[in-house]
């Protein structure tokens, strides 16, 4: 082989450089990748205030929620709203959106499991539905555990009727995985018929993706199930814990759940780590960009935010013909000429004074 000279090697490499390379050297660099990345709000998500199934503070989780730049986060902890002041004081110094939610395992006549889901306050109003329905599950099962059925929302008992529904909520079925075999497909129709039956035009199927072995059957048979019954299909991503190096902390809660020591934990321990708060190229790498979409266009449905709260004297203790303000104001001097039986003074007069006008004010308990 004969070398050519070093000088003349490399007038020919330049010589055969394409004329676009040295266009696109003179090119703007291009932009960021994470300007085309799909936006993303994650749905379902649990804090450790779902005992021995949340590894991370809801503030961790509301704080990475922030860095990973997502649209949204919903906390949805199990029957249970018990970390969402947490979230929401961290989702304002971050300035995330936090939607508000619970999730359910709702239980059949035989006691088990016949669906679970999450159901998400759109408003006020919402938000107190959801709020009463976990009242209802704790209140009639032992400290520590739940008791809603289908029934409790599909035909609620006269006392419950105006939670038929739910109303201003949003829902999400969460299909068991995997749901490819005849017997899961079956079950999962007969989910699906009943979520849009009982929450129309509010309904979605969730889609969970972590890396499985049938994540791809289970996607096709929640595409073709939610398609023949309507729904569209919406991510989550069940979440346990902010980062995924939780894991060993998630392993140890799941051990302590069943009484058994981690090694001997088998297949009940997460097959991996995805149950993290994933990146979002990650996320757009295994989902369907339109049921990351979804995820946005639910949460921009929420518009419900923990400082729409304020107290409010309870209506069903003000008697007719009085305002809560007239009522307070009676009952306050009622008690006052007791503890003052030879006339209450002036100073105390004008204490009571001040306070109920500073109530006024503030409507704590409306104007009179």
């Amino acid at each position: 082989m004969i070398r050519q000279p070093a000088k003349q090697r490399k007038i020919l490499y330049i010589n055969t450089v394409p004329l676009s390379y040295l266009a696109m050297s003179a090119a703007p660099p291009p932009p960021p990748l994470a300007a085309g990345l799909p936006a993303y709000a994650e749905l379902y998500c649990l804090s450790n205030f779902s005992f021995l199934h949340g590894a991370s503070h809801a503030e961790e989780l509301v704080a990475r929620a922030a860095q990973l730049d997502y649209a949204a986060l919903a906390l949805t902890d199990e029957c249970s709203l018990a970390g969402v002041v947490r979230a929401h004081a961290e989702a304002k110094r971050a300035g995330l959106p936090l939607l508000i939610g619970a999730s359910f395992q709702l239980r059949g006549a035989d006691g088990q499991v016949a669906l679970s889901l999450v159901a998400l306050a759109q408003n006020r109003n919402g938000y107190g539905n959801l709020a009463e329905l976990i009242t209802i599950g704790r209140t009639r099962a032992a400290k520590g555990t739940y008791l809603l059925t289908p029934g409790d929302l599909a035909a609620p008992p006269p006392e419950y009727a105006h939670l038929q529904g739910l109303p201003d909520c949003l829902l999400i079925l969460l299909p068991h995985y995997p749901a490819h075999q005849p017997g899961d497909v079956d079950r999962l129709h007969a989910q699906a018929a009943w979520m849009a039956a009982t929450f129309p035009g509010r309904a979605w199927v969730g889609l969970n993706l972590l890396q499985r072995a049938f994540d791809e059957a289970h996607r096709v048979s929640v595409a073709e199930v939610a398609s023949q019954h309507g729904l569209p299909v919406v991510a989550v991503g069940h979440v346990c814990m902010h980062v995924r190096s939780r894991k060993p902390l998630h392993d140890t809660l799941c051990a302590v759940r069943i009484g058994k020591p981690v090694g001997e934990c088998g297949y009940a321990l997460a097959q991996n780590a995805e149950q993290h708060l994933r990146p979002r190229l990650r996320l757009a790498n295994l989902y369907p960009a339109a049921a990351l979409a979804e995820t946005v266009r639910i949460a921009s449905l929420c518009q419900f935010s923990l400082d729409q709260l304020r107290y409010e004297y309870p209506d069903e203790l003000v008697p007719p013909g009085h305002t809560p303000s007239s009522y307070l104001r009676q009952e306050t001097y009622i008690g006052a000429h007791q503890r003052f039986v030879d006339g209450i003074p002036a100073k105390v007069q004008q204490q009571i004074e001040h306070e109920l006008a500073l109530m006024s004010r503030r409507n704590k308990v409306g104007t009179s």
